[in-house]
């Protein structure tokens, strides 16, 4: 018996360092491994559990976890449970083992339909933060964000898994001089570290999802790198918000990191100076959540954003996204919106790290950016605390720049 952390304990060899223990089991979509067809997976140390393989469900085949995941939370802790006594009681070991797959013998799938995307401006710190660089004379703040999680619906088709190489938009870069705007590849491509968060459970039409009702709709949570053209979202913004600036690519994670192993990760969240309406209070229900992201530049590290500060929590976001009674779709994906800590090595964005590009950062090899570059892989990953001092792991989400076509 090898132990996964202090808590989860596993007839299966796990790595020490793993955040993909006992007490995590992330649910996945994989193709590969030496077997025919996609198949719905969790993830447990080096290996893959090949749910199909295991239990035959024709559920755990098909192309998204949605058909899983719309049956609700009974539904999901019943699965969670089976898997954790097949990898715990020895008794299963002779059926569940021959359906371990390696990990890096399977190509990882987009794991949900992102039936709708939704993403927030959750985050204070890089709130002001931009405030500061583009109204450096007024309130960094608008005088909504108080009181409400600000969001936009964003373009569900271009969501793509973590690996997907993001290729450099066109557009408009900025007002005329003149003549026309000029046009032409952006010039200020940037990441955004995001968190997400996965719905399985619908709601009725005209029905509101309170705060207290998050967990019974949200499965899981995972990585968003929401990529970001600033100057083709500068020229374009105004009044509407952001379109092209935003809409070529996200990037999610393939790995959904179900509610139920962020018990321990649970926080308050960050003190408020402005009364809520009774639709957003949350003093009974906190769902901040202590997640440390780590963001790299091919390969360096360059921030490591808080999720624990965030202003507006994902209950929260919930319950605005509903509170006009929009219904939830299994599948739906909603951000966090950057998340960016107080300190500068704590920014969630180039726009911040580098005041718009005015302060370059120099990377490893002597080269600095003030934008991203083709060529350039970002790579965000993250981890939380789990019961009795274990780690979770959320894996990473990644993609490679590649020039304008």
């Amino acid at each position: 018996m090898v132990g996964a952390g202090p808590v989860g304990v596993t007839w299966l060899d796990l790595p020490e360092d793993t955040g993909f223990g006992i007490d995590n089991l992330p649910l996945g979509v994989v193709l590969g491994g030496g077997r025919p067809g996609i198949r719905h997976a969790v993830a447990v140390g080096d290996h893959v559990l090949d749910l199909y393989g295991v239990t035959e469900l024709p559920v755990h085949r098909t192309r998204t976890l949605d058909s899983f995941l719309v049956a609700g939370p009974a539904a999901w802790r019943d699965l969670r449970e089976q898997v954790t006594g097949w990898l715990t009681d020895e008794r299963h070991r002779a059926r569940v083992e021959p359906h371990l797959l390696r990990r890096d013998e399977v190509r990882m799938c987009r794991p949900v339909g992102v039936a709708n995307y939704v993403d927030f401006y959750s985050s204070r710190h890089h709130a002001e933060n931009v405030g500061r660089l583009f109204r450096p004379d007024a309130d960094p703040l608008p005088p909504n964000w108080r009181h409400l999680p600000i969001g936009y619906h964003g373009r569900a088709g271009t969501v793509d898994v973590s690996g997907t190489p993001v290729v450099r938009p066109c557009g408009q870069l900025g007002p005329p001089d003149g003549g026309l705007p000029p046009f032409g590849p952006t010039r200020r491509l940037d990441f955004e570290a995001e968190v997400g968060f996965v719905v399985g459970a619908p709601s009725e039409p005209g029905a509101r999802v309170p705060v207290a009702g998050f967990a019974e709709h949200v499965f899981g949570v995972c990585l968003v790198n929401d990529w970001s053209a600033r100057d083709l979202q500068a020229w374009e913004y105004v009044p509407l918000g952001p379109f092209l600036g935003k809409s070529f690519a996200t990037s999610m994670s393939p790995w959904i990191v179900p509610l139920a192993a962020l018990e321990a990760a649970r926080v308050p969240a960050p003190a408020r100076d402005t009364e809520l309406l009774p639709y957003l209070r949350d003093d009974d229900e906190p769902w901040g959540l202590d997640l440390t992201l780590e963001v790299r530049i091919n390969g360096q590290l360059v921030s490591r954003p808080p999720f624990r500060d965030m202003y507006w929590t994902p209950a929260q976001q919930l319950a605005h996204l509903t509170v006009n009674g929009a219904s939830l779709l299994p599948g739906e994906l909603f951000a966090s919106g950057t998340v960016s800590g107080p300190a500068r090595d704590q920014l969630g964005s180039l726009l911040e790290l580098t005041a718009n590009g005015r302060e370059p950062l120099t990377l490893a090899d002597g080269s600095t950016r003030g934008f991203l570059e083709d060529g350039d892989v970002v790579t965000v990953t993250a981890s939380a605390p789990g019961p009795g001092g274990s780690r979770i792991g959320f894996g990473e989400v990644a993609g490679e720049v590649l020039p304008a076509r």
